[in-house]
């Protein structure tokens, strides 16, 4: 937490002083970057929300990660292995960072304080960012939708430090997030609440498993 807060001190007071970090303003809905071409690049969210989204052949989407302000994401921590192309997406007007991978071990002048901090912390960044990733990864391989509804949840309820906590999500935001039918993931919560396990007030959930 100590190097977030410290990325969002850096990026308010230094983000003009480097002239390899380009930032760009994006308003809600607008295309950030796309996965599809591998550029040795990545990006720190500085204000706002984004989506990486992904679509199928059939057009299904599928919300891969959402990026709230401080986040780091890239083609850089991506193996690209499939045609589907990926977007992130601004899911708010927001502002963005881009970094080229190869200029971060060069300083563009040497008084440059936010380079020097990238530099000096960019370790901890990606291993926050493998984290957040494996976390993914270990819900989407999880085979029923009980067990990734209560798996995302149980995310939650630890990020907070609470059994009771707001969806960051609509509904069908979060069905495509889970990557399962809508229909079939609200019967399921349904079930879920009528077996015991959660309370469901509006978009507050409150676990009642230990």
């Amino acid at each position: 937490m100590n190097e977030l807060l410290s990325m969002s001190n850096f990026i308010n007071s230094c983000e003009h002083n480097c002239s390899m970090i380009q930032k760009k303003h994006f308003k809600k809905g607008e295309i950030i970057t796309t996965y599809i071409q591998k550029r040795n690049q990545f990006c720190i969210l500085a204000s706002g929300q984004a989506e990486l989204i992904r679509y199928d052949f059939n057009g299904n989407k599928t919300i891969v990660e959402r990026f709230s302000k401080n986040d780091i994401f890239g083609e850089v921590f991506y193996v690209i292995t499939t045609n589907n192309e990926l977007f992130v997406v601004a899911k708010q007007s927001c502002d963005v960072l881009f970094f080229i991978y190869d200029n971060i071990l060069k300083k563009c002048k040497p008084n440059c304080k936010f380079h020097q901090f990238l530099n000096d912390n960019l370790s901890a960044f990606i291993m926050q960012k493998v984290i957040s990733l494996n976390s993914r990864v270990e819900l989407l391989t999880k085979r029923s939708i009980r067990d990734k509804l209560l798996g995302y949840f149980t995310i939650l309820s630890t990020r907070t430090l609470c059994k009771s906590f707001s969806l960051p999500f609509s509904l069908t935001d979060l069905a495509d997030y889970l990557s399962v039918d809508r229909s079939a993931m609200m019967r399921e919560l349904k079930s879920l609440k009528d077996d015991g396990f959660i309370e469901k007030n509006g978009n507050t959930i409150t676990l009642l498993y230990k």
